[in-house]
């Protein structure tokens, strides 16, 4: 029965992105800076919640590292009971964008910017993450911990570096392990051989701390719904909804060319997100997004419906509920080194050097991008990397050729293209360039746009070149 093969399958590929999803999960949450119990209660939203929606039927949804930078700012700034307003409203936004089926527009977002934002996600992820493999405190801005990153010699706990370290070796080996040997997800294997190594050798580490996911769950009160007021505050709320949704819509783009199932319902898919980021701020959990790691975990496992991503929450919640104790044994070392190889596989050094041969203006919109997130904000960053795309683009679009043909005794000149302001100095320049005795009878036929900047400044050279009595000109 067609239908048995289904359930087999997608019961298979539930464990197997559940297996993938656990360390994640756990590891987001602790580099975001709240409890490591949030970050499964959104991976079991982002199942059992989100998976229900036909936006997109293998995409996984979860704690992202992509929004951990965003995360911890927000705590940071505004204190864990906060975070479940932030993540509410950001939900409520992103519910909103997809009724009004804003969700196809985000393919028109430059490739080059969302590279250059996963690129300075990656650098800050692995600015911060080099502390926490150290067992060494961080300094609290990107800038400091790269500053400051060659003293951690001197501060690390080598207990600790060598777990992480170790950790982040055999997610690299893993990879070389025949398919079928590879039973198991690397980051499950990685982590794994670090607990046992620490508990064997009994090594002081620090480890994750649990209390149960039932008491980690906050749903925000009413007072914490004054946090909005605030300018920042709705910066990030805006920035949360834009980042996770261009991020899943990007992931959904990606998971689509790697099945032959049923294409991507942008609109739908948006909807979904909003509908589990509404609740994970009702939970007063960690937002969530598409994940491409599980995602695609979760095509080659050989799901075929959506039933392989909400069983795979179910296995998220059985094993919370059912063993905590479990992760209080987990050295943060080796979550530090998950994130650490997340964080290097963020960093487009291919596409770079791609863009960089065949269209060097935006792999510079690339690089400002990732370098603006690392000097001052995510959201900033992104915000400069955008309005570099939009700058670039309209210069490229602002072409304008200026022909000059005589006609008898009267010289042509004729405008072709889009004069905006970009343009004008050139404009102005050729203008001025003409030779003053003979009449010019100016043609602007061929343009496609002139804008007012332009048209002031014709009007004026029109006007400087009127004749005199007796004298030709300007026709």
């Amino acid at each position: 029965m067609p239908g048995a093969g289904n359930f087999r399958a997608d019961f298979g590929a539930s464990v197997v992105v559940a297996l993938v999803a656990l360390p994640l999960c756990v590891g987001v949450a602790v580099a975001s800076g709240v409890p490591a119990e949030l970050g499964i209660v959104t991976g079991v939203v982002g199942g059992l919640v989100t998976g229900w929606f036909r936006g997109s039927a293998l995409q996984v949804s979860g704690p992202a590292a992509g929004l951990t930078v965003l995360v911890y700012e927000a705590v940071q700034g505004y204190g864990l009971a906060a975070l479940g307003v932030l993540v509410l409203a950001a939900g409520v936004l992103q519910l909103g964008m997809g009724v009004l089926r804003l969700g196809r527009w985000f393919r028109a977002i430059s490739v080059a910017v969302v590279h250059g934002m996963l690129a300075g996600i990656g650098l800050v992820l692995i600015a911060g993450q080099l502390y926490a493999v150290g067992g060494v405190e961080a300094p609290g801005h990107t800038l400091a911990k790269v500053a400051t990153v060659h003293e951690l010699g001197a501060r690390a706990d080598w207990a600790a570096v060598a777990l992480g370290a170790g950790t982040i070796a055999v997610l690299v080996l893993w990879r070389r392990v025949p398919a079928r040997a590879r039973l198991v997800p690397g980051a499950l294997v990685g982590v794994a051989a670090a607990t046992v190594v620490a508990a064997v050798l009994r090594l002081p580490v620090e480890r994750v701390r649990v209390t149960g996911v039932l008491d980690a769950v906050a749903p925000p009160g009413w007072s914490g719904f004054g946090v909005l007021g605030s300018v920042g505050a709705v910066g990030t709320v805006i920035a949360l909804a834009l980042i996770a949704s261009a991020e899943t819509l990007f992931s959904a783009a990606a998971v689509d060319r790697m099945h032959d199932g049923p294409r991507t319902d942008y609109d739908r898919e948006l909807v979904a997100q909003g509908v589990g980021n509404t609740v994970c701020g009702l939970l007063g959990a960690l937002p969530m997004t598409a994940v491409i790691v599980r995602s695609s975990a979760n095509v080659e496992a050989g799901a075929r419906t959506r039933a392989a991503r909400i069983m795979h929450g179910g296995w998220l919640l059985l094993f919370a509920v059912a063993f905590p104790q479990l992760l209080e044994v987990v050295p943060l070392a080796a979550l530090a080194g998950v994130l650490l190889h997340a964080g290097w596989k963020l960093l487009p050094a291919r596409a770079v050097a791609a863009l960089w041969r065949s269209h060097r203006g935006e792999a510079v919109v690339l690089v400002v991008t990732a370098v603006s997130i690392v000097a001052t904000s995510l959201f900033e960053g992104v915000l400069i990397g955008l309005g570099l795309a939009v700058a670039k683009a309209a210069w490229e679009t602002s072409h304008v050729h200026i022909e000059e043909v005589w006609e008898g005794d009267e010289l042509c000149v004729r405008v072709v293209g889009n004069a905006s302001f970009l343009r004008l100095p050139k404009l102005l320049d050729a203008l001025e360039a003409l030779p003053h005795g003979p009449s010019v009878r100016l043609d602007l036929s061929g343009l496609r746009h002139l804008d007012h900047a332009c048209l002031t400044a014709l009007e004026g050279w029109e006007r400087a070149r009127m004749p005199l009595p007796g004298r030709e000109g300007v026709s």
